[in-house]
């Protein structure tokens, strides 16, 4: 580490455009125990762990932002939990002084293991991916042997913790579940949860036409109206959804809709991956290579390349659902 005097750090990190940036999302790793098809190849090539950050290369990571401005941290991955010894950092992060927020996304597969560690660990906010309530849909789109009903019980487990949030996250495919929307609102009111739905975003290449499988925000509002009361809520998690309050229920339903309902004006966050690359923007591949200053635990260069990452932060993505990829990496590359 460096022993030269540092300036004192701004309070809010800000972007080229003026954008407030106080949320971090940290990938862990880039392994999943299930193969989605909108995500990862059926046999993905994972980083070998010597490219992987250790927890304590990531705990700097995270103490370097939170001295930056940065409050909120979502622990993301692959799979985030299928890290060994996650809870070690989730322990030290959610100790720290300047991070208001710790939140994770996760499949759900070990949650019935770790849903109260992660709360007591300081976990506030959990969200669970869930497209289907069919087991056969879920096999057909996981490419696993993973049982549906042990996602289903990590949920009721999650929701017994009691988190300060517990939402669910579910992608829209026509053809696929837009005849389960309602079913999966309902279930997560039964589990005191919120829902979003996310527009798929053209992440990767996944041998199929997603301009056919596209299902839109407008469309989905439709759908859920035709059983639901929805009236718009000025309710704000701190990420890209829109939300609406379902009539007669605490539940709160999420669009996340980066083709029809553009957010990047308010877009307030950063990724890195467990690989110690910084990427600005989710829809495009310009990343700036953190590792070296993070394994020196050179808090000096660390700063200065994420200040020069932040004045190159694009304005907006530009996916383009009908034409070709728009970006080649996988989600789990980048991290969730």
């Amino acid at each position: 580490m460096t022993s030269q005097l540092l300036p004192s750090p701004p309070k809010t990190l800000i972007d080229q455009h003026g954008r407030q940036i106080p949320y971090l999302r940290l990938s862990v790793t880039d392994r999943c125990d299930l193969r989605c098809r909108y995500c990862l190849p059926e046999r993905p090539d994972f980083l070998p762990k010597s490219e992987i950050l250790s927890l304590e290369q990531l705990l700097f990571v995270v103490e370097q932002c939170t001295a930056l401005g940065i409050s909120k941290i979502r622990i993301t991955g692959g799979e985030p939990l299928v890290r060994r010894d996650l809870l070690w950092l989730l322990e030290r992060i959610g100790a720290l002084d300047n991070c208001a927020e710790l939140v994770i996304t996760t499949n759900g597969t070990q949650l019935t293991k770790y849903a109260s560690a992660l709360k007591q660990a300081g976990v506030k906010r959990l969200n669970v991916s869930l497209d289907t309530l069919c087991p056969h849909k879920f096999h057909q789109l996981t490419r696993n042997n993973i049982q549906h009903e042990h996602i289903l019980a990590g949920i009721a487990a999650a929701s017994k913790a009691e988190f300060a949030g517990l939402k669910i996250n579910t992608v829209l495919m026509r053809g696929f579940n837009d005849d389960e929307l309602c079913d999966l609102v309902e279930f997560a009111m039964r589990h005191n949860a919120d829902i979003s739905f996310i527009e798929e975003m053209p992440i990767g290449i996944i041998g199929r036409d997603r301009k056919l499988h596209q299902l839109d925000s407008f469309t989905t509002e439709s759908i859920l109206s035709s059983r639901f009361m929805l009236t718009p809520s000025n309710h704000n998690s701190g990420g890209p959804a829109s939300y609406w309050k379902v009539g007669g229920s605490s539940t709160k339903i999420g669009m996340i809709a980066p083709h029809t309902r553009n957010f990047c004006t308010n877009c307030n966050r950063v990724r890195i991956t467990c690989q110690g690359n910084l990427y600005p923007c989710l829809g495009h591949d310009q990343h700036t290579k953190l590792a070296p200053a993070i394994r020196a635990r050179d808090e000096r260069q660390f700063r200065e390349l994420l200040f020069s990452a932040l004045a190159t932060k694009p304005e907006s993505h530009q996916f383009d659902i009908g034409g070709t990829t728009n970006v080649l990496r996988y989600m789990a590359v980048t991290g969730g």
